[in-house]
């Protein structure tokens, strides 16, 4: 009887074993699939995601070739295609609750602004203009109530950023491309959004009459411009 016991005990253990080798392997797929279903339970926006990466030996997450996509009440059409989110952080501090970046790089491919045919523009309507006072608080606080992690900062921000699209769905002759082309802007000690002003008037200076003529037209651009530096 102990024997037969014995024996099932050793096959189970060695189960478990080859189940958690399997799993460690596996991890940065099944973590992949985890996000893209919470990005888009989180947004109703689809996401896709072409490479993911947790480092076990080392304190590091790198997402690459990331692609969000508007939803349906805008076509579907693309909204952001991330070529790499690197980010190392600082485990003791992550240990305490806190959440230290060491060092991120962000790099930004394409940035599409959409109106639908309703006159709609895809960043007012997806609430990523609201300010953190009609969000109903500070923007650290905010965080603080969604990951449980107080935000500590960022030592050093590496900022590419490539093009900016506007699509009139309605009226496609208004459609218009400006290559921004800021490669790695680095900032240091970035601890609020208030930090980004620097580099929102870089790229204000990089893409010309982009953004402001898109104001004109009453859609979001310039609303970019003031998301980075509240």
């Amino acid at each position: 009887m102990f024997k037969w016991f014995f024996k099932w005990l050793i096959r189970l253990a060695a189960l478990v074993v080859v189940l958690v080798v399997i799993l460690l392997l596996a991890r940065n797929a099944i973590l992949r699939v985890y996000l893209e279903h919470q990005i888009r339970a989180q947004t109703g926006m689809d996401a896709e995601i072409g490479g993911f990466s947790l480092g076990l030996a080392e304190p590091t997450i790198t997402i690459r070739n990331f692609r969000l996509y508007n939803p349906p009440a805008f076509a579907g059409t693309p909204f952001l295609d991330i070529r790499e989110i690197h980010a190392e952080y600082d485990p003791a501090a992550l240990a305490r609750h806190e959440l230290h970046i060491t060092l991120m790089r962000f790099n930004l491919g394409e940035l599409d602004i959409v109106k639908n045919q309703a006159g709609q523009t895809n960043i007012f309507s997806l609430g990523l203009a609201m300010s953190p006072k009609k969000s109903g608080g500070h923007a650290g606080e905010s965080f603080t109530r969604q990951t449980g992690l107080e935000f500590k900062g960022i030592d050093v921000l590496n900022v590419s950023i490539g093009t900016a699209r506007y699509i009139d769905l309605n009226n496609p002759r208004n459609n218009r491309t400006q290559i921004i082309g800021v490669q790695n802007c680095v900032l240091k000690n970035v601890k609020s959004s208030a930090d980004l002003g620097g580099l929102a008037a870089f790229i204000a200076l990089r893409s010309g009459d982009f953004f402001s003529s898109l104001s004109d037209r009453k859609s979001s651009g310039s609303g970019i411009l003031k998301l980075l530096a509240q």
